[in-house]
């Protein structure tokens, strides 16, 4: 029986957010992120689309047991789907890889009532930073839809629960980049 993995494209690429074991750099072929609102959340946040012309990079990492009710939980707003046909990865032994979306159906896009939360586009960027360097860090931006939404500068007062301190030099780096494609950055708390 295959080992079950998840497939993390946003704040799952930031080990520091969780604690599931064995994570590795992987590629999802066949998907892009994007940054969405549904009415089963108060702000917007990213999913996964398919799109046959892209390729993003993750994280993957083994859930123990196949105990899935934990990252369910953390993940309640999404369906798990099976991906492990389009994931390339450097595990030996089989695994099976499912990737959180949310149905497209539940997709609306950002607005001002719904906003992107910085601190959670920050742990996002952090992550792709440590594990992708900043070229990585800037093909998360290429591969994600969506940066016409408004932006809550929260970062005085974190919404976002799994919020991390960044170094000044990850800082700089998002709002660099966010400056870089005249994102809206409204302030907030």
């Amino acid at each position: 029986m295959a080992d079950p993995y998840f497939f993390g494209y946003g704040s799952l690429v930031n080990s520091a957010t969780h604690d599931f074991s064995d994570p590795r750099p992987a590629r999802l072929a066949g998907w892009r992120r994007a940054w969405r609102h549904t009415d089963l959340r108060e702000v917007a946040f990213l999913t996964a689309i398919p799109d046959p012309e892209t390729e993003i990079e993750g994280m993957i990492a083994h859930v123990p047991g196949g105990d899935w009710d934990k990252l369910d939980a953390r993940e309640w707003a999404y369906d798990r789907v099976p991906a492990t046909e389009n994931v390339t990865h450097f595990v030996r032994q089989e695994i099976e890889i499912a990737v959180y979306a949310v149905p497209e159906h539940r997709h609306q896009h950002p607005s001002q009532a719904f906003p992107i939360l910085l601190s959670y586009l920050d742990v996002v960027v952090q992550g792709y930073l440590r594990e992708f360097g900043p070229d990585g860090a800037d093909r998360f931006f290429a591969t994600t839809d969506g940066w016409d939404a408004p932006i809550l500068n929260d970062r005085a007062a974190p919404r976002y629960p799994r919020h991390q301190s960044l170094s000044p030099e990850e800082t700089a780096f998002v709002d660099g980049r966010l400056k870089a494609m005249s994102a809206s950055v409204v302030n907030g708390g």
